[in-house]
């Protein structure tokens, strides 16, 4: 007779991890000209003709600003322990500037007290890419006063929510806001300026510095303040020399470029060396390193695919395959001499291949990079076609194989010795996905963008077992 199978030891978290999701204000809230609140840089860059799929823009979105009530219950119906959301900076200060909006404080004073009521920790994100119009047309990130202007708005958040929320994360994927909006152009503002994008990246360091000091000024010392990077797993194509060299200036320009300030007090003197024909680097001012290099509580890593590099081939043709969008302009300064290449394995609807031991291996390199220092996924997750059935219920078991693979890896690096404190599933609900409008749908929750009715998918209800359990379920386990 065959042995009988050895039972499959479940995957379990520790007690106190954090099972959450994400989301951001301007793909979700809506009410774009309601109380107070003016024009960001995604209003102006959307409702510009060619720049998002289909001219769609986030006016409405999936107006969790009037059903706020109703997307607490969902997560709490779901066994979610956190909610990690952004504010909006044109809702609080309309001008980027001066005097907050109380109407538009109060929207968030009442979310977090929803999100309370119902045994769900919030956690704020400052910025997540929706720059006040007037601050952009003052300069924008570009503009080193913008950092400033940030440190401000950070204190007046802080006085509203301070006593309330103790998770705190400066600024979400400032790689994105520099390098996409500024450099390559497919993210709002849509500049295409090389030399822009990097005096932004410093500005945005500059303001996570000021923006920490402010913070900690202004809320209870027991508050805990984070920064959220999109860092990415660069992986060279081969080890020879030349793409190990090609390989090292995508990190520095993904990683290092903010890592290093904020981290180490330093830039990487590579970083230097790779950019000296696009900028000096003069904008870097004395003590501005002192300003950035401040003390964090934790530090949320975003995670999705990993890139693959080498040196640039004289027969290489074709768009860049970095995941970015599509630009004649790239969004990697100085990295003209590198080629990006499709890493093989299966991929989401964003054509972002499926790789978990890549967020394995990030939550490592940040273990060692910032030994003792909690880390938080702040996201992960894919995007794919979701449809109801006739019978209205989504399903959709891509997703679900896609935490599970991601969610044993992080796993995994708690055993390897990581101190990863929570998980913030992207997204929580389908939602205006940038300069894609609403054809990428990454929700667990599938929104009908007609009704605004929300169905949740099967994946949200493994991801609720999940939570409700500590112990990821059977990826099979949900009908």
């Amino acid at each position: 007779m065959p042995e009988p199978e050895s039972p499959v030891t479940p995957v379990t978290f520790p007690p106190a991890f954090l099972w959450g999701a994400a989301t951001s204000a301007y793909q979700i809230e809506g009410a774009v000209r309601e109380d107070g609140r003016t024009p960001s840089i995604w209003d102006t860059f959307s409702h510009t003709p060619g720049k998002t799929a289909g001219g769609e823009h986030g006016d409405i979105a999936v107006d969790h600003y009037h059903r706020y009530r109703d997307d607490v219950a969902l997560m709490a119906d779901l066994g979610l322990t956190a909610y990690r959301f952004s504010v909006s900076w044109s809702r609080v200060q309309p001008t980027g500037r001066g005097p907050a909006v109380q109407r538009g404080l109060d929207f968030y004073r009442r979310l977090v007290d929803e999100l309370l009521a119902h045994g769900i920790k919030p956690a704020v994100t400052l910025y997540h890419w929706d720059l006040p119009q007037e601050l952009e047309d003052a300069g924008g990130w570009p503009e080193r006063d913008t950092a400033y202007r940030f440190a401000e708005y950070a204190q007046i958040v802080a006085e509203a929510l301070g006593d309330r929320v103790e998770q705190w994360i400066t600024l979400n994927e400032p790689w994105c806001a520099a390098f996409l909006g500024y450099a390559s152009g497919v993210h709002a503002p849509g500049r295409t300026d090389p030399a822009a994008s990097l005096k932004a990246a410093h500005t945005l360091n500059l303001a996570h510095g000021l923006g920490t000091s402010a913070l900690r000024a202004s809320m209870p010392a027991r508050n805990s303040v984070a920064l959220s990077l999109n860092s990415s797993v660069v992986r060279p194509l081969s080890q020879d020399p030349a793409d190990l060299a090609a390989a090292q200036k995508i990190d520095d320009l993904a990683n290092g470029v903010f890592h290093g300030p904020i981290l180490h007090g330093a830039y990487p003197q590579t970083l230097f060396a790779a950019t000296e024909l696009i900028t000096d680097w003069s904008f870097v001012e004395d003590g501005d390193l002192a300003l950035i290099h401040q003390p964090l509580d934790a530090l949320g890593l975003n995670y999705y695919t990993p890139a693959l590099v080498s040196a640039a081939d004289a027969e290489t043709s074709g768009p860049r395959a970095d995941g970015h969008g599509s630009s004649t302009h790239s969004p990697w300064p100085g990295a003209d001499d590198v080629t990006f290449h499709q890493t093989p394995g299966e991929r989401t609807e964003m054509g972002w291949t499926i790789d978990p031991t890549g967020l394995h291996d990030l939550i490592m390199r940040y273990m060692r990079e910032a030994p003792g220092l909690p880390l938080y996924i702040t996201e992960n997750g894919a995007a794919y076609d979701d449809k109801p059935d006739p019978d209205g219920r989504v399903h959709d078991p891509e997703r679900i194989s896609y935490l599970h693979g991601h969610l044993a890896a992080v796993r995994r690096a708690i055993t390897d010795g990581a101190d990863v404190r929570g998980y913030y599933l992207w997204s929580l609900l389908d939602n205006f996905e940038w300069a894609y409008g609403y054809e990428k749908r990454f929700g667990a929750v599938y929104v009908d963008y007609t009704t605004l009715e929300r169905t949740p998918k099967s994946s949200a209800l493994w991801y609720g077992r999940a939570a409700r359990s500590g112990t990821l379920p059977e990826v099979h386990s949900i009908p």
